[in-house]
């Protein structure tokens, strides 16, 4: 069973005595995980990580780091490695320097910190990069120097604050491998904060999907994505569409246009008004449902059609090519019913 080494205990936070940024947060991580926090901008997942880090004071409630109350103690007493999203590294002193720092601050003797600043520059493949400055990397260089500062003094935690948030495209992708690469050599334990969906899912055992300061779904990336808790966790991973329902029966549904769609059982009573959630790639093509071309983008390793369905004008669909869809003519597709998500309308 693996072992819990965070633990947020009813932890709440405001800034103004009125509004919770987090509100009664109870949390753990467990120990050698990939924990990502995810959400829009003030949901609270940002608070949560300053918190943990000691640069905000919960104002209710407890968290503890290895069993040891740590939201008392000062952010150098933590003994927790951060990241920060524009890299924060001394531009006056070179990398070995900005990588020896948290050691000599340690005491650390010079022999010992030489071989730590070599082996670090190893681990983030930057041998030979020791005397240049900060500004002489380029943006995802300098993240690699910020990500083996943070693990230089192997702690036992280390914080990602959206650590590629500053980064294009193909350095983020880049990054995400390299802190897969280190986390499977290192085994340290790691909370990460993002509000990218497909970053999330990329590189996390779990995730913590967050809103109006709650966790609203906690889960793997598979769970959150395939079998969301609520609608918001519906439309926040991921693509997704969705259509007004009302109940027939325990497995059926009835759209807006009076389409009938199959669904998994959920207790609903006949009559109820729902939400039904169903992800673009579910919609397969060929089958009985049809829905009318509006748009067709070109994605590269996949087209994006937008139907007329259930309804609406904005379902989509995506399809490995063209598959001879036209503007204006009929796409027939299939949904079985495990593909259908239904939610009462009044869900989170």
């Amino acid at each position: 069973m693996s072992e819990v080494l965070v633990r947020f205990a009813d932890v709440s936070k405001s800034y103004d005595g009125r509004v919770q940024a987090v509100a009664g947060l109870d949390l753990e991580v467990m120990r050698g995980e990939v924990l990502t926090l995810l959400g829009p901008s003030g949901s609270g997942k940002t608070t949560t990580l300053m918190m943990l880090a000691g640069f905000e004071d919960p104002t209710a409630g407890r968290i503890e780091l290895e069993g040891v109350r740590i939201d008392t103690l000062p952010p150098h007493r933590r003994g927790i490695g951060v990241v920060f999203q524009n890299y924060a590294l001394f531009p006056h002193l070179s990398v070995a320097q900005n990588l020896a720092f948290p050691l000599s601050i340690r005491r650390m003797g010079r022999a010992e910190i030489a071989g730590r600043v070599a082996r670090a520059l190893e681990m983030v493949r930057l041998r030979g990069f020791g005397d240049r400055r900060p500004q002489q990397l380029s943006g995802g260089q300098q993240q690699r120097v910020a990500l083996a500062r943070a693990l230089i003094f192997t702690p036992s935690l280390v914080l990602l604050d959206e650590p590629m948030g500053a980064l294009d495209k193909q350095l983020r992708e880049e990054l995400q491998g390299e802190i897969r690469r280190i986390h499977a050599e290192t085994g340290v334990t790691m909370v990460h904060v993002t509000h990218d969906q497909s970053e999330a899912l990329t590189l996390s055992d779990r995730i913590a999907v967050f809103d109006q300061g709650r966790i609203q779904q906690i889960g793997t990336a598979e769970e959150v994505y395939e079998r969301p808790a609520n609608l918001f966790v519906a439309g926040f991973i991921g693509e997704n569409n969705r259509l007004d329902a009302v109940v027939l029966d325990a497995g059926h549904l009835r759209l807006a246009d009076g389409t009938v769609l199959g669904c998994a059982p959920h207790g609903l009573r006949p009559g109820a008004p729902v939400v039904a959630s169903i992800r673009p790639e579910r919609a397969v093509a060929g089958g009985i449902l049809a829905g009318r071309v509006l748009e067709v983008v070109y994605l590269g390793d996949h087209c994006r059609l937008r139907l007329a369905f259930g309804g609406r004008e904005d379902f989509m669909v995506r399809v490995p090519r063209r598959n001879g869809a036209v503007l204006g003519t009929a796409h027939p597709f299939a949904i079985s019913a495990d593909a259908v998500r239904v939610f009462a309308t009044d869900s989170a």
